[in-house]
């Protein structure tokens, strides 16, 4: 389903749409700002006030053109009422990542570290194995997943590295994004329009209603979604497998793999 979007000149205060005009724009519909002459220098005030007043809109204020973007997002009511949907698709989700993560292991010929898989995926960076082909997918490991595409469906999942044996973690943009490339759910039965918003919204609200769980990842101070009816994995946290390390003679921060140093960030 395709956008459409309004486009609105204003010159001055008065003509910006009331919110009650905006809020009753349909999800099909985005709204533009256009800001003119003078009133340019008030956008980024106005598009701070609008965000605070319009709960459940994506609020966009363009960093160099005078122009501001909104748009409504998908609603507790919809996502309540597609919720069996949305738990079916993070059940798949997480049966695939883990086959997929897998069978790439078993091509490779490597041994998936089960406390943290991370730690064996970046082996392949220096092995200049980070890319490649299995089967029908492509495969890209980065930052704290492997990525894979399917050359025949374009189907695309990122299956996360550091939940331990748990492949299942619903990052937000992740998660809309294999939704929307999956054949089987086509026509979808709700619109996805914005996939890091939306995604965001239908997890925060599966949570709610108790179909998604929150769980700790290997990382200090991180954690993930997962769909609550699954055979639950023990996930070991970095105090615990920096215990395991230490009683390896291993110095955990200083090991061959160092995750903040993998995605560009020192630690």
């Amino acid at each position: 389903m395709e956008r459409t979007t309004n486009i609105i000149s204003i010159s001055k205060i008065e003509e910006i749409p009331t919110l009650e005009t905006i809020k009753s724009i349909p999800r099909e519909r985005t709204l533009k700002l256009v800001f003119e002459n003078e009133i340019k220098s008030k956008r980024k005030t106005i598009g701070e006030n609008l965000k605070k007043e319009l709960n459940g809109f994506l609020v966009a204020v363009h960093t160099f053109e005078p122009e501001i973007n909104i748009a409504k997002l998908i609603t507790d009511e919809e996502i309540e009422d597609n919720k069996l949907f949305f738990e079916q698709c993070a059940k798949d989700y997480r049966d695939l990542a883990e086959e997929l993560i897998f069978k790439l292991a078993d091509k490779l010929g490597i041994i998936i570290n089960q406390d943290y898989p991370m730690m064996t995926f970046n082996e392949l960076k220096s092995d200049k194995k980070q890319m490649g082909k299995i089967e029908n997918w492509k495969y890209f490991v980065h930052g704290f997943h492997c990525g894979f595409e399917n050359n025949k469906t374009a189907q695309i999942i990122e299956a996360p590295l550091v939940f331990g044996l748990e492949f299942g973690d619903l990052d937000p943009y992740f998660f809309t994004r294999y939704i929307k490339s999956t054949p089987k759910y086509n026509p979808l039965p709700i619109a996805i329009f914005e996939d890091y918003a939306d995604g965001i919204r239908i997890n925060e609200k599966m949570l709610s209603l108790g179909k998604f769980e929150r769980i700790s990842s290997n990382v200090g101070n991180h954690y993930g979604i997962v769909v609550t009816d699954r055979q639950k994995v023990e996930i070991k946290s970095f105090e615990e497998i920096s215990k395991i390390h230490e009683q390896q003679n291993i110095k955990f921060e200083e090991s061959k793999f160092n995750f903040w140093k993998f995605i560009g960030l020192k630690k």
